[in-house]
């Protein structure tokens, strides 16, 4: 199914007359995070996969001309949209890799109109998944190796769509499992999952419901042991697990009430009755900041359900993010607007492990001995460089870089970020251009008829 359709009218507004315009050149756009959200002290990039499926397939359908042209557009345009096919470059940072404020996640280059085209679905697949994958990557650094984690998100995410983005960027977190069964056969995870309190209410009591429950699906064995008294369901399946001889994958899950004090007591019952193998498994609301309480105050719990929290990234639910024109047919341009200013031309962003600084210069800059350099080309004349990217890659690259953050970044609370120094060669070309386009505007107002509004854009 196209998705060229996909997108802001004004895309295709402006698409339109360049095509009409003959304006064929080739545009650099860059996507980027202007500020961190409060309370992150790094964002994770995510989004990448997704958006080099959409360029390789991007074509509009007979059903999307047929609409735009009862929509009004004129006849050379249905005719130009229905050639048009993504052919340009990216280079992008992969997904995984820890990324800073205003450092390119993503660069496009290519005929204006088909980069301008493609701006909404960047902008949308980035933002959320960038989003999403820092949660989840907040929430493995809260639990530490103490708590095994496994996503809970799909029926509160906003979208099925969306459902399948978080199993997989929590799975590049380190999450060990997902409820999102669709999603663990898509992406090869692990799905988990139990039973839920209905099925303990459809029983006359716990203790048969639990027998009946480990008799039809031994090795799936956690026990929901809060649908009426915590405790006293804990005693239940600690009877089960007695009658019916049962030895191995047990856990018991608590889902409401003060999991903390609940976990400690069932893990004195589990112990005092001999069963120490058997894990305790909490969800229901939970974040990144509980999960860190729990571990720090060693609350007995060994693995964690993270659901609307993770699935909204509720805390910080949006990135501030851009797609800006940073050059077009050969010239490198830039934006001047008050808060919202843009660096020109195409960009690399270049590291040096531990995190301390990252250097944000032009593409055509050397890197300096030691350095790596994060924005790769992964895709030439609209196909990628190499095949699909896995969720293994993308997880050895996070982790290897949260390694390296230093722990003010890490810090879940008050975090301070690493800093980004822009390189001497690329201050010097926004100064020059910014030198030029007010002295053009002063020019302009000088002239007779200007407007007078000096306004640049």
């Amino acid at each position: 199914m196209s998705q060229a359709l996909v997108t802001d009218l004004y895309e295709l507004n402006m698409a339109a007359s360049y095509l009409r315009r003959g304006m064929t050149g080739l545009a650099t756009f860059s996507l980027f995070v202007r500020d961190l959200p409060r309370g992150r002290g790094f964002l994770v990039a995510g989004g990448l996969e997704d958006c080099l499926a959409y360029l390789e397939t991007f074509a509009f359908a007979e059903e999307d001309l047929r609409w735009l042209s009862a929509a009004g557009f004129a006849g050379d345009s249905i005719g130009a949209f229905a050639s048009l096919r993504f052919t340009g470059d990216v280079h992008a940072i992969p997904e995984g890799r820890v990324v800073l404020p205003n450092e390119p996640l993503l660069e496009v280059t290519a005929p204006i109109a088909q980069a301008q085209l493609v701006e909404t679905y960047l902008l949308n697949q980035v933002t959320f998944q960038t989003a999403i994958a820092t949660k989840a990557a907040r929430c493995r650094l809260a639990a530490g190796g103490d708590i095994d984690l496994v996503d809970f998100a799909l029926r509160r995410t906003h979208g099925v769509d969306a459902g399948m983005a978080v199993a997989r960027l929590s799975a590049i977190a380190g999450f060990t499992a997902t409820s999102n069964v669709e999603a663990a056969r898509r992406f090869g995870l692990q799905a988990a999952g139990t039973m839920a309190h209905s099925y303990i209410e459809a029983f006359a009591d716990e203790a048969s419901a639990f027998r009946a429950f480990a008799t039809d699906l031994p090795g799936r064995t956690t026990f929901l042991v809060d649908t009426y008294d915590t405790l006293a369901g804990v005693e239940a399946a600690i009877g089960v697990i007695r009658e019916l001889g049962l030895t191995r994958s047990l856990a018991v899950r608590l889902d409401s009430g003060d999991l903390a004090a609940l976990a400690r007591e069932t893990r004195r019952l589990l112990d005092a009755a001999g069963l120490p193998q058997v894990r305790i498994f909490v969800s229901g609301g939970l974040d990144e900041l509980d999960l860190e309480r729990m571990r720090l105050e060693g609350v007995p719990v060994d693995a964690a359900g993270v659901g609307t929290r993770l699935g909204v990234s509720a805390d910080a639910p949006s990135l501030d993010s851009a797609y800006k024109l940073v050059a077009y047919d050969g010239r490198p341009v830039l934006k001047l607007s008050e808060g919202k200013a843009t660096l020109p031309g195409p960009k690399q962003v270049w590291r040096r492990m531990p995190v301390t600084e990252d250097l944000l210069a032009r593409r055509d800059e050397p890197g300096s001995a030691g350095y790596e350099p994060l924005l790769l080309p992964v895709m030439r004349a609209g196909q990628r460089t190499g095949p699909p990217d896995t969720v293994a890659a993308a997880r050895a690259r996070l982790e290897r870089d949260l390694a390296g953050l230093p722990a003010h970044a890490r810090d879940l609370r008050e975090p301070v970020p690493p800093q980004v120094r822009v390189s001497g060669s690329l201050r010097d070309l926004a100064a020059t251009l910014t030198d030029d386009l007010r002295h053009r505007g002063k020019t302009e107002r000088s002239m007779p008829g200007g407007t007078g509004s000096g306004r640049l854009t």
